[in-house]
């Protein structure tokens, strides 16, 4: 028989994992500490909750970029539904943009598990393929989102294991490819957010909703200062048209 142990209401009550919303959850818990207790069934202590709440709005915004571009051409097309375009940008996080905390967090539980650093980073750089949590198109030497998450996890006192494994991992890296590959706020993200015990099945999900508020302003924006129709000019000057 299929269940759920999220929710129920009644008719004077609701009750969100055993809990009474009105009177246990609303003005009592943060925005962020109720998608923490919501998805894993456990409060977050408030060294968790700093340290997720600083991965969220980390990785809120990220300017013009493919998903902002195509939540404003929707909303270009679309204007009365905004929801629509919220959607159609989140469709774009997954293995280029934002959903390589995940993929970052899974090479990072492996290591833990058993894993070699360095025969790791042999690995990965062997594939040929873009390696999840290293490398960004815009910051070089060094993203500086980095070091100020991995600031704010040792001054909050959270467990640093998986944040250990990716500086390692990410020297050697550096050292297999004889140069400097800069750790991106992906890959920190990654690693914290498996340090404060959130599932890795929901850190992609947790992107998704930390991206849905920066697509929000983008809609918004769009509104009062249209870009969409620059987009699509600049598309069509970029990409001519050649004969077969």
């Amino acid at each position: 028989m299929a269940s759920t142990s999220l929710c129920t209401s009644d008719l004077t009550s609701i009750t969100v994992r055993g809990r009474d919303l009105v009177n246990d959850l609303v003005g009592e818990l943060t925005f962020t500490e109720m998608l923490y207790f919501l998805s894993t069934g456990r409060e977050p202590d408030a060294a968790q909750a700093k340290v997720l709440d600083a991965c969220l709005v980390t990785i809120m915004e990220h300017g013009i970029n493919p998903s902002t571009i195509v939540a404003r051409l929707t909303s270009h097309m679309v204007p009365e539904e905004p929801q629509v375009a919220i959607a159609a940008g989140l469709l774009g996080i997954g293995g280029q943009f934002a959903g390589t905390s995940e993929q970052c967090a899974a090479i990072l539980q492996e290591l833990a598990r058993e894993g070699d650093v360095h025969e790791t980073a042999q690995r990965l750089i062997a594939s040929g393929q873009p390696i999840p949590g290293f490398g960004h198109l815009h910051h070089k030497p060094d993203d500086p989102r980095t070091p100020r998450l991995f600031a704010v996890a040792e001054k909050a006192g959270v467990k640093q294991t998986h944040m250990r494994l990716l500086r390692a991992l990410g020297k050697a890296i550096d050292e297999v490819k004889g140069r400097h590959i800069t750790i991106n706020a992906t890959g920190a993200i990654g690693a914290l957010m498996l340090d404060i015990d959130v599932p890795l099945a929901a850190i992609r999900c947790f992107s998704v909703v930390a991206r849905s508020a920066g697509l929000t302003a983008h809609v918004l924006e769009e509104k009062s200062n249209p870009a969409a129709r620059a987009i699509w000019k600049e598309s069509r000057n970029a990409v001519p048209y050649v004969a077969p």
